[in-house]
This record gives C-alpha cells, structure tokens and sequence, in this order.
C-alpha cells in the first residue's frame, strides 16, 4: 500500500435530498442520520483511495456512528476521517462532523479492500470511477 496522509476533510452542503423529512428517517428538516453516515462514507472512500492499488476499490463492512446535533438545509458540513488502523485489507477509520463549530456527529468506519471482481453481476463489474 501507498503511503500518504493518513487524514482528510471533506465538505459537503445538506440539500434537500439530505432532510430527514425527505428520506423518510424523521419528520424534520434537518440533516437525516442515513446522509450524514453518507457523508461520512464517501469521505472514508476518497481517503482510502490514497492507499490502495489503482486496480482495488474499497466496500464498508461496519459503521458506528453518533448523531448529536442537528444541520439545517444549506448548512455546510465538514467530514474530517482519520485512518487509525492499517490490517492486511482492513482499513479502519475515526470520523467527524462539524457543522461551524458544532460537533453533529462522530464514529468508527471499517472498509476492506477488494478486488472489483468479487462484485460481478450479469456480466458487469464495478467499475472504480462509478464508485
């Protein structure tokens, strides 16, 4: 594996699409627990990008997050992931998000790499650019 930063901060805007009233997870507008494990997903994913093969892509096999304050629609949300664990094809992650200077949530994020391969169906493979 390559060696590089072993952090990153990524900033994401809650649109509609993100609000708990939209998705269906809640009754307010306020940024839904399942975008915010998104967010934080997606930072991971481009992170663990630095450390694998080219060839590799990475799948989450376990979250474990705490939401502890709300993000209104238009809010911006910075994701910061740190790997804290390198194990073979395990990569584990400490993460948080930040609202201004409001902690809205933090956790723990595992991904394994693999090979695209594994996720073959009806004749087509995941495709790294499209993940």
């Amino acid at each position: 594996m390559k060696s590089l930063d072993y952090s990153l901060k990524k900033r994401y805007r809650v649109e509609r699409s993100h609000l708990a009233s939209y998705v269906g997870s809640g009754s307010v507008d306020v940024l839904s627990t399942p975008s915010l494990i998104s967010f934080m997903e997606d930072a991971c994913k481009t992170l663990a990008e630095r450390f694998i093969e080219q060839s590799k892509v990475t799948v989450g096999t376990h979250i474990d997050v705490y939401h502890v304050s709300p993000a209104m629609l238009g809010d911006e949300v910075e994701i910061e992931a740190k790997v804290f664990s390198i194990k073979g094809k395990k990569l584990e992650f400490f993460i948080q998000a930040w609202s201004g200077n409001t902690l809205i949530g933090y956790g723990i994020h595992e991904r394994a790499v693999v090979e695209p391969s594994r996720f073959k169906s009806e004749g087509r493979v995941i495709n790294k650019s499209n993940s």
